[in-house]
């Protein structure tokens, strides 16, 4: 009897099918495993791969991923930056298991590294250490940041601005940032070792009171106006994470937070605000010499520290960031048609700018055709596009500031072409009077007002009447509006100002510029609200709603710590008041009228009180006679020459043209003080 298996196979034949089973092929071509397909270990090429006329993989493959070709690839010499790393993390990993970390003995703690002379940017000699796992970094600003900065290292000289008695040290900002110890101010942004790892000099959060205090005003007041045409609020709620690891950023944040508290509060000084200052400039200063810098770091930066210099009329005597954060901005390729950082960035200094030439009867030096703003006119049926809306209307009230600006201002000799140039600057007009007029036919119902109280209505007992609207962006964009709208009334070429239609749509629409101003609990627009309000101003005529227009002006000084008090003087004179003027106002109200930016840092001096038993040898001297004022129509002087591609550019000393191989792809694609 024969024996079988529980299969019911006998021996003998369960020997025959193994034998017939066929053998694994061990030292077969990658290409075949690859393939699926049994490789008949032919050299130097299979049949499978001469047939398909494909090439023969050979070598060893570990866990399919190490795979050795015909061509291995060669190791480089390592260079004398070239250092590596061990990260153990065994300890963490055998501590999640019961009894783990007792198989590991005490852990040697290696001495403290000796710093090194990073005046030259000396390469460090330790590592980094590892980063804390609890920090979960933002995603970078609309991809367009760079993982690494800097590849060569870069000499930094610096030449100080400031007088020495500014000088002010603060153990906690140099010791908060790796290379801030460094003479002349210089970060991690010109060291390579440095710049390899953002993440290094990265903190979680801030862990001082004053750093705290300084950050929350300028989130809750100074980045409130900065955001009011950016739906995304990236300085106030968006930036503020980003400078945790730019050094150079929230220096800028916390210069202009301490400026403001120096304005509203006169418990604190603007020693704070100064050096904070100093020391962001001298980051980008640095920077600005590196050729693999991050512009986009650069461009906000500038953009900032513009904002603080119309906070501070006198940092304008050091360094002035006004045409430098244009140069900056116009280097990213940033315009209207951009998106996140550099959308916000663009309309804040345009916007800015603005406002300036509206003060002082310039034309706008980026001609705003240039900009790329979408003109599209056709009705708005849903909410959530008022920017896009509120960008257009800045377009159409920075062409109304040319065509003002532009105003004649002789007559042709030949009366043909003295009528033939009236007859263009009409049509002109007309055009711009129906783009405005469009603008407010088509405009979301969220932009229109949710509530109008005629002047009798209103609980207040304000001359005006009571305007409300809802989103900070609709009151930008109806501030901008209504005076467009009086503007144009005051310069149709064909009707003088004083016509019925005119005075009628002039008093109209600064009552209604007026209404908004006064009842407004946003602080945001306060920026365009007094630039608005002044214009609005000029053509009251009743004496309390000139007394009210006042009073509004010293709330906006109150709660914003903005300098109008000029703004008081030249209404007083324009209404034809006779009230009595302080001894020191008309220095600082012509001074500040006044376009010549150094003539304004000479005359704001503290006050000199003066004995009359003094004998009058010994009174200071006279402050030097005012320059006139500059001629309007001209381009903004401070912007007319604001890019790096002309002789007389900003940042002359400092600035090395970007590596355009460094840079990352930019998707996307001021600010003159209109005190």
């Amino acid at each position: 009897m024969v024996s079988s298996d529980g299969a019911g196979n006998t021996p003998g034949a369960t020997e025959k099918a193994q034998d017939n089973k066929p053998k694994r092929v061990r030292t077969g071509c990658l290409t075949c495993r690859e393939r699926h397909l049994k490789c008949d270990e032919g050299t130097p090429s299979c049949q499978n791969c001469r047939k398909s006329n494909r090439t023969c993989k050979r070598g060893i493959r570990l866990n399919f991923i190490d795979t050795q070709v015909s061509t291995p690839p060669v190791q480089i010499a390592p260079t004398q930056e070239w250092t590596v790393a061990f990260l153990d993390e065994s300890r963490d990993i055998a501590s999640e298991y019961k009894g783990g970390r007792s198989k590991y003995g005490p852990l040697e703690v290696d001495p403290a590294p000796t710093e090194t002379n990073t005046f030259f940017m000396d390469i460090p000699t330790s590592m980094p250490p590892p980063t804390s796992t609890t920090h979960q970094p933002l995603p970078p600003i609309q991809g367009i940041l760079p993982e690494s900065y800097p590849e060569e290292p870069q000499p930094v000289i610096y030449e100080h601005h400031r007088a020495p008695s500014h000088h002010h040290t603060h153990s906690h900002t140099e010791s908060t940032y790796s290379g801030s110890n460094l003479p002349g101010g210089a970060s991690s942004y010109g060291n390579p070792e440095q710049s390899a790892t953002p993440a290094e000099g990265a903190r979680d959060y801030l862990d001082t009171q004053e750093e705290v205090l300084f950050m929350q005003v300028f989130v809750e007041e100074v980045g409130l106006w900065m955001d009011s045409m950016d739906p995304l609020k990236h300085f106030s709620r968006l930036l503020p994470f980003h400078s945790l690891a730019e050094p150079m950023l929230l220096n800028a944040f916390l210069a202009c937070g301490a400026r403001h508290l120096s304005l509203v509060n006169p418990k604190y000084s603007e020693d704070k605000a100064l050096h904070y200052y100093d020391t962001a400039t001298r980051y980008l200063l640095n920077s600005l010499q590196n050729p693999n810098r991050d512009t986009v770091i650069c461009a906000t930066t500038a953009v900032i520290l513009n904002v603080y210099e119309i906070m501070c009329e006198r940092a304008l005597q050091r360094m002035n960031h006004i045409a430098g954060a244009r140069a900056l901005i116009k280097e990213c390729g940033w315009n209207a048609r951009s998106t996140g950082i550099g959308a916000a960035c663009f309309w804040l200094n345009v916007g800015m700018e603005l406002l300036s030439c509206l003060h002082f009867n310039w034309q706008v030096a980026w001609d705003p055709d240039e900009w790329g703003v979408d003109m599209d006119f056709s009705r708005e049926t849903e909410s959530g596009r008022e920017e896009v809306w509120t960008y257009r209307i800045v377009y159409i009230v920075a062409k109304v500031a040319n065509f003002r600006a532009s105003i004649p201002r002789t007559q042709d000799s030949s009366p043909r072409n003295e009528q033939l140039r009236l007859q263009n600057r009409y049509a002109e007009w007309k055009r711009l009077k129906d783009w405005a007029d469009a603008w407010n036919e088509n405009i979301p119902r969220t932009m229109h007002p949710m509530a109008y109280l005629y002047p009798g209505q209103t609980l207040s007992g304000s001359a005006f009447p009571e305007v409300w609207l809802i989103k900070r962006t609709s009151i930008v964009a109806r501030l901008f509006y209504h005076t467009c709208m009086c503007l144009l009334a005051q310069i149709n070429p064909l009707m003088s100002p004083n016509e019925p239609e005119m005075r009628e749509m002039q008093q109209r629409h600064s009552q209604l510029i007026c209404g908004i101003s006064a009842h407004v609990k946003d602080r945001g627009v306060a920026s365009v609200a007094l630039r608005s309000l002044a214009i609005a101003a000029e053509c009251l005529t009743l004496r309390r709603e000139q007394e009210e227009v006042l009073q509004i002006f010293d709330k906006i000084r109150q709660e914003t710590g903005w300098r109008v008090g000029f703004l008081n003087m030249e209404l007083k004179e324009k209404w034809g008041w006779n009230d009595e003027i302080q001894p020191q106002e008309p220095n600082v109200a012509a001074s500040m009228r006044n376009g010549n930016m150094a003539y304004h840092q000479q005359t704001l001096q503290p006050q000199v009180t003066i004995q009359p038993a003094v004998p009058a040898t010994s009174l200071p001297p006279a402050p030097p006679a005012r320059p006139p004022r500059p001629p309007g129509g001209m381009l903004n002087p401070l912007l007319a020459s604001a890019d790096f591609n002309m002789p007389q550019h900003p940042y002359q000393s400092y600035y090395v043209a970007p590596n355009p191989l460094n840079q990352a792809p930019n998707p996307l694609a001021h600010h003159a003080n209109y005190y």
